[in-house]
């Protein structure tokens, strides 16, 4: 799927000369280590189903890459192709996106925790030829829902199943084959630096996921000077507890480590305990999550027998870290926290330094890393002084290239910048803090709730006039929601019935509101817009309510 060549080149002026933008692909950097380190671990799988993990090394792991990549040449998947992947933290994710490389494909990560609703648009919108999924995760057949969109959708050549019964069966269709893909240098790789290598869909606020676009250089460029900044290298063991679905599992625990010849260790469902284990067991140097992954961490490496002895560095997103968090794990496992900004459209903008951890980490989202550039606006786009709120906008190496299928959301002015859509404001060092956010969307638990399009689909609800969704503190997810609901005439909904029609209109659980308020109109300026602030400051007080499940007439 080609991306538009203007955007490219606009993006390209100054990248090069700065060397912010190498020219390379993954695959150059994978090759290097299956034939300089071909017996070093490459890659360790921890799944909730096996007590025993699964390791390979470089060669090990180029041989699989080797046949994954022909046998997607047989499926008839070539360069400007997408492959679709909804796996969890397993091997197999890490074998399918180095051979989309390989072959010149896109690599369309899913999160696992999506349902049909969302799955078939993604796939249909993308025009993907595969899908890759598991037989079962979690207890929910993923097999019987990719059947179901492959019957829907007309592009969906092929779906292949993670311990599958079948012909379909990952191993035997992916591994089996006799036709290997090698590198073939980097002159006739297939990828270009400048093609689709990745394609991410992120909630918007329009009603529908965008799929964002990065190439290698976008993407390399933010990887590297994101370890750059922590330190990383050659030697570290990169402990994956993030979802290989969302942007930081791909560029940071997948295509990161492959970059530095580094080793990858996957978990696939978060325990902290077992998480603790890994850790120790594998020598894990570094980790990243969201906030509760931390505290996870640190109340178990307390409370029980085990501590991450080799854990040096944590990096956290997605909700401010607490104060007091910060300084436990600096005391108690000798661990330096970076806080980290980012997004789907660039990956990591600003981060706290580790040296500055303890002073920055829970005041601040940290400050521009190298080819970032960051600053603090009025709506009518004039820089402001250092200390006030306002529009993030940021211009980096790292910027996405452009929205599938949507060019007017491409939104990236003629000099570079990029409104972020997040409220921020900036100390005198050049820090900044992320204040609130612009876009109607929600964050719980380090996942984007599409705000919006969950409004949409309650709306259709036979007993709904009118709702919105608005979030509340939470300690733990960082954030619940809340469903404001107008009842129409003479009807009512409660939580049971608002969860039983999302499930029945197979929206994933993350997505789902924790508590439903009953009002009699939704309040509105006099233009007709709705007033969130004010639902806002209701839903404020049930952070101090103990039971967030519920449902209650405001």
């Amino acid at each position: 799927m080609a991306l538009d060549p203007n955007i490219v080149a606009a993006r390209s002026r100054g990248m090069r000369e700065a060397g912010l933008w190498t020219d390379e692909i993954v695959d150059t950097h994978f090759d290097h280590a299956v034939r300089s380190f071909p017996d070093k671990i490459a890659l360790v799988g921890y799944r909730a189903d096996s007590a025993v993990p699964r390791k390979f090394t470089y060669r090990e792991l180029g041989d699989m890459v080797d046949r994954a990549a022909g046998a997607l040449r047989d499926m008839g998947v070539g360069r400007g192709d997408i492959v679709s992947i909804q796996l969890p933290n397993w091997c197999e994710f890490v074998v399918a996106a180095l051979a989309c490389v390989r072959v010149g494909a896109a690599a369309n990560p899913l999160v696992a925790i999506l349902r049909e609703r969302e799955v078939s648009y993604m796939v249909g919108f993308c025009e993907a030829k595969v899908l890759i999924v598991p037989k079962v995760f979690r207890g929910f057949d993923h097999e019987a829902m990719a059947k179901t969109i492959q019957r829907a959708v007309p592009t969906l050549r092929h779906v292949v199943v993670v311990d599958g019964d079948g012909s379909d069966n990952f191993d035997r269709a992916m591994l089996a084959g006799e036709r290997r893909e090698r590198f073939a240098g980097v002159a006739a790789s297939a990828l270009k630096p400048d093609d689709l290598l990745v394609l991410m869909y992120t909630s918007g606020t329009t009603g529908e996921p965008k799929g964002v676009m990065h190439t290698s250089n976008t993407l390399n460029s933010s990887a590297m000077q994101f370890g750059k900044g922590l330190q990383l290298g050659q030697d570290d063991i990169l402990h994956a507890v993030s979802p290989v679905g969302h942007m930081t599992g791909y560029a940071i625990f997948v295509l990161l480590p492959i970059l530095l010849n580094a080793t990858i260790v996957l978990q696939d469902v978060w325990n902290a305990e077992r998480g603790l284990s890994i850790m120790q067991a594998e020598g894990v140097t570094f980790s990243a999550g969201a906030t509760p992954f931390l505290a996870d961490i640190c109340d178990a490496a307390i409370a029980g027998p085990r501590r991450p002895s080799q854990l040096r560095r944590f990096y956290c997103s997605g909700a401010p870290i607490p104060p007091a968090l910060v300084q436990r794990a600096f005391n108690d496992l000798k661990v330096s926290i970076s806080s980290v900004w980012g997004m789907t459209e660039l990956i990591a903008g600003t981060m706290t330094e580790l040296e500055r951890a303890v002073d920055k980490a829970w005041t601040t989202d940290g400050r521009a890393i190298k080819g970032v550039e960051v600053k603090v606006t009025s709506d009518d786009n004039v820089e402001l002084p250092r200390g006030q709120i306002g529009r993030l906008m940021v211009r980096c190496a790292s910027m996405f290239c452009g929205y599938l299928k949507r060019p007017e959301l491409y939104t990236v002015s003629p000099e570079g910048w990029f409104d972020s859509g997040d409220l921020a404001r900036m100390d005198d060092e050049g820090y900044i803090r992320i204040t609130g956010r612009t876009k109607e969307l929600l964050i719980r638990g380090g996942e984007n709730v599409p705000v919006i399009e969950i409004e949409n689909l309650i709306a259709e609800h036979s007993a709904v006039a009118n709702v919105a969704i608005i979030g509340f503190p939470d300690a733990r997810l960082g954030e619940r929601a809340c469903a404001f609901v107008v009842p129409k005439p003479g009807k009512t909904i409660d939580l049971e019935e608002l969860k039983r029609y999302l499930d029945e209109c197979k929206v994933s659980k993350t997505y789902w509101p924790e508590r439903v308020e009953l009002i009699d109109d939704l309040p509105r300026t006099a233009s007709g817009k709705v007033q969130r602030f004010v639902l806002k400051e209701v839903a404020k007080a049930f952070s101090e309510d103990q039971r967030p499940d519920r449902t209650a007439r405001a």
